[in-house]
């Protein structure tokens, strides 16, 4: 796959228009439910992916040749959905229901749970959120989630730690 993507991205840097919507075809869904964890509703989370590959092709020279086309993919995305936020002037976001819609999730204490991490996810400061989403929720390697937000991993893995810490705070029965 590592082989596979390195070669898109060779082709991608080359000008190579099909690599551009093969480049869409592979992460137009995941960047998608990237938009909408940052908590962007369905249209914003639409016209914000569509600008995350607008400016991708924009930067195509940015793109290292070192395998790195996940990581560059989701940096482009948080700064297109920072720049969103920013010109919105929100402070705020929510994760709605429709991130799990057509899971089997399981009985409905599950999902009370579920929307309780959500929420407690919804309240970590950006900085701490941001690896949780990358990593946990969209699934990205340690390596490519640090490329994604520009810091080192072993940052990352800091944030994730402090993260996971603050979470289980929240998230512990009261009383215990």
């Amino acid at each position: 796959m590592e082989k596979t993507r390195d070669v898109l991205a060779s082709r991608l840097r080359s000008g190579d228009r099909e690599a551009a919507a093969e480049l869409i075809d592979i992460y137009y869904e995941q960047i998608y439910r990237y938009m909408r964890r940052l908590g962007h509703d369905r249209q914003a989370g639409e016209d914000l992916t569509q600008e995350t590959f607008l400016a991708a092709w924009q930067h195509i020279g940015q793109l290292r040749s070192d395998g790195a086309l996940t990581g560059w993919i989701y940096h482009i995305a948080g700064n297109v959905s920072k720049g969103h936020w920013r010109n919105l002037d929100a402070e705020r976001f929510e994760i709605t229901d429709d991130l799990v819609a057509g899971k089997d999730l399981g009985d409905a204490g599950h999902l009370e749970e579920l929307a309780r991490l959500h929420k407690a996810v919804e309240n970590l400061p950006m900085k701490l959120k941001e690896p949780v989403i990358l990593h946990y929720m969209q699934r990205l390697s340690i390596a490519d989630a640090a490329d994604a937000i520009g810091i080192r991993q072993g940052t990352l893995k800091s944030r994730l730690s402090r993260a996971l810490r603050r979470l289980k705070k929240r998230l512990e029965p009261k009383g215990e």
